[in-house]
C-alpha cells in the first residue's frame, strides 16, 4: 500500500500533485493490510525542512508495497528556527514525547547544519543522543543520514569525524562491497550517490568501531551497518536528494558569498552539471559580479530541466529492502537471516 495521509501535512498534497499515490486515512482503514510506522527526525534547516520531508516520503512511498506506511515527522526543540518553520512544526509535527508514547517500527534521522567544530558543543547534541539511545532499544532499525551518522559514531562508538578541507560535494560513483547483505539485494554493484560535507568518518574509523562498510567510493564510505548488521544503518551521502537539490545548494552557497558568510565564490558540485550548464552558470557569475545581475536572475528553472538523476533507482531499492526487513522483523517474527554469524552476546547485537 502507499503512504497514508493521516494529517494535513502539506507534503502529502504536494506529492499527490507530483503524481505519487497517497491514500487517505479513511480509505486505509478499510484495507486489511498491516501498518508500518516510521519516524522522521527532521533536523534540516528551515529552507530545506519541507523539501526533506518530501524527499524521504517519496522514497518510502515508492518502495515495496508490503504495508500501509505512516510517516511521523518530528524535530528537536534545541534547533533554532524562524517563525514560518516553527508554525509548520507546531501544526504538523509531533513531539518526541508523543513519538515515544506511540512507538515506531523504524526511524530515519536527517542531517543538520552545524556551526561548531566539535559536535558535542552543538545545542541539539544531547537531545539527539537521547533520541538515538531511545531508538536503539525501542525501534527495529534506524537510518542515520550524513551529520546524524557523524554524531552517532561519536557518542556511541567514540569516533569523531575528521575535517577534509575543501567541501566534498557532487555526485560520485560507488561500489557495493557486501553484496550478500539483504539491504543490497537486487542493487547494481556500482551506482552513484550525492554527497555534501566538510567532514567524514573514515573507512578506518568505521572498521575500528566494528561497523561494517557495505558501499564505498574513492571519497570514502557511504553506507554502513552496526555490528548486528541492521539496528543502525549509516549513510554519509544523501541518496534522498532530488535532482535539483545540489543546484539549490549551489545557489545558497552563492548567497552566502554575497552576504560575506564565505570568502570565495563556490566551485561547481562535481560530476553534476554538464558543459552547457557550467557555461550558463559561468555567464551568470560574470554578470552577477559586475552587478548586471542579482541572485534573482539565477537560471534555476533553465538548468533544472536538463539535470540527470543517476542515484534515485538505487536509493529507492535500498529503502525498499530496508522496509522489507523491518516488516519481516516486526510482523513476521522471522529468524533474522541477516544475523547469521553474529554473536548473540555481542552488546551491539539486536536484542
Amino acid at each position: 500500500m502507499p503512504l497514508i495521509a493521516h494529517s494535513n501535512l502539506p507534503a502529502f498534497q504536494r506529492l499527490r500533485d507530483e503524481g505519487e499515490t497517497i491514500l487517505s486515512e479513511d480509505r486505509a482503514s478499510h484495507q486489511a493490510i498491516r501498518e508500518l510506522h516510521i519516524g522522521l527526525l527532521n533536523m534540516m534547516p528551515d529552507a530545506a525542512l519541507e523539501a526533506t520531508e518530501r524527499q524521504f516520503f517519496r522514497l518510502i512511498g515508492r518502495s515495496n508495497q508490503i504495508a500501509q506506511f505512516y510517516l511521523h515527522p518530528f524535530t528537536l526543540p534545541s534547533i533554532s528556527r524562524g517563525n514560518d518553520a516553527l508554525k509548520h512544526i507546531s501544526e504538523f509535527y509531533k513531539s518526541f514525547e508523543e513519538i515515544k508514547s506511540n512507538g515506531l517500527d523504524a526511524l530515519i534521522i536527517t542531517g543538520a547544519p552545524v556551526d561548531k567544530a566539535n559536535l558535542s558543543e552543538e545545542p541539539f547534541y544531547e537531545h539527539l543522543k537521547e533520541v538515538i539511545d531511545w531508538s536503539y532499544d525501542n525501534v527495529t532499525s534506524t537510518i542515520c543520514s550524513c551529520l546524524a551518522t557523524h554524531a552517532v559514531m561519536e557518542f556511541r562508538y567514540n569516533k569523531k569525524r575528521q575535517p577534509i578541507g575543501e567541501k566534498c560535494w557532487g555526485v560520485f560513483p560507488h561500489e557495493v562491497i557486501a553484496r550478500q547483505h539483504p539491504l543490497l539485494k537486487g542493487i547494481n554493484t556500482r551506482f552513484n550517490v550525492p554527497h555534501s560535507r566538510y567532514n567524514e568518518i573514515s573507512l578506518h574509523q568505521f572498521a575500528d568501531a566494528g561497523v561494517e562498510v557495505l558501499v564505498k567510493s574513492d571519497i570514502g564510505a557511504h553506507m554502513c551497518v552496526s555490528r548486528d548488521l541492521f539496528r543502525i544503518v549509516f549513510f554519509q551521502g544523501h541518496p534522498e536528494y532530488d535532482s535539483i537539490s545540489l543546484l539549490k545548494e549551489y545557489k545558497r552557497e552563492i548567497a552566502a558569498y554575497l552576504s560575506n558568510k564565505r570568502s570565495d565564490y563556490p566551485l561547481f558540485p562535481e560530476n553534476y552539471l554538464n558543459a552547457q550548464n557550467r557555461a550558463i552558470l559561468d555567464e551568470f557569475k560574470d554578470k552577477l559580479l559586475s552587478t548586471e545581475f542579482n541572485l534573482s536572475n539565477f537560471p534555476e528553472t533553465l538548468i533544472a530541466k536538463t539535470l540527470d538523476n543517476t542515484w534515485r533507482d538505487a536509493a529507492g531499492a535500498i529503502i525498499s529492502n530496508w522496509l522489507g526487513c523491518v516488516y519481516q522483523v516486526t510482523h513476521e517474527d522471522i529468524n533474522r537471516p541477516f544475523m547469521d554469524g553474529v554473536d548473540p552476546e555481542d552488546p551491539l547485537a539486536i536484542k
